[in-house]
């Protein structure tokens, strides 16, 4: 019979309280504002040989580094059609139509994504994770499932996959996003 192994982390201190706003219906950008986010992560795969998918420690670790870098931040997107951001040497300007903030460089984050929603969230935290342990285990999951909480029960999930290794015993690279 086959068998399907995986495992979830959802831990209280696994949360980042940051800033940001979307485009909605179109162009409409919404105010500024924030949320307490809370960020869960899943792996599956083959158990390895000290009989677990992966160790809990290595994804704790790495996914609180993660969440920590958002972390009383603002997010902005930097690869949105109408959301204009410019980092300079010690702010961040960012124009939508008539509207301009201005921010201190050392509170943004810009992040690679076309919008800031729990969805995009979920799939750029998932990419570092899996480059996190890539790194520090040397082999990164065949599938990896990040889910993020923008407002008590409003999830945004995202699911990765990798090739599974081949049959030469060649590791299968990991997938930039």
């Amino acid at each position: 019979m086959p068998e399907t192994y995986r495992v979830r982390i959802e831990k209280e201190r696994l949360v980042f309280s940051a800033a940001h706003f979307i485009t909605y219906n179109g162009d409409v950008c919404e105010p500024l504002h924030g949320h307490n986010y809370h960020v869960a992560a899943e792996v599956s795969g083959p158990l390895d040989e000290n009989h677990y998918v992966v160790d809990f420690i290595a994804l704790r670790d790495e996914l609180q580094g993660i969440v920590d870098a958002l972390d009383h931040r603002m997010l902005l997107p930097t690869e949105h059609g109408t959301i204009r951001v410019t980092p300079g040497e010690r702010e961040v300007e960012v124009v939508h139509g008539d509207r301009r903030w201005v921010f201190p460089r050392t509170d943004c984050v810009l992040l690679p994504v076309a919008n800031t929603t729990a969805e995009l969230l979920a799939r750029h935290i998932g990419a570092l994770l899996r480059v996190r342990l890539q790194s520090r285990l040397g082999w990164a999951p065949q599938r990896l499932q990040v889910a993020v909480d923008e407002c008590d029960g409003q999830w945004g999930v995202c699911e990765l996959l990798s090739d599974p290794p081949s049959t030469t015993g060649d590791e299968a690279p990991v997938q930039a996003l």
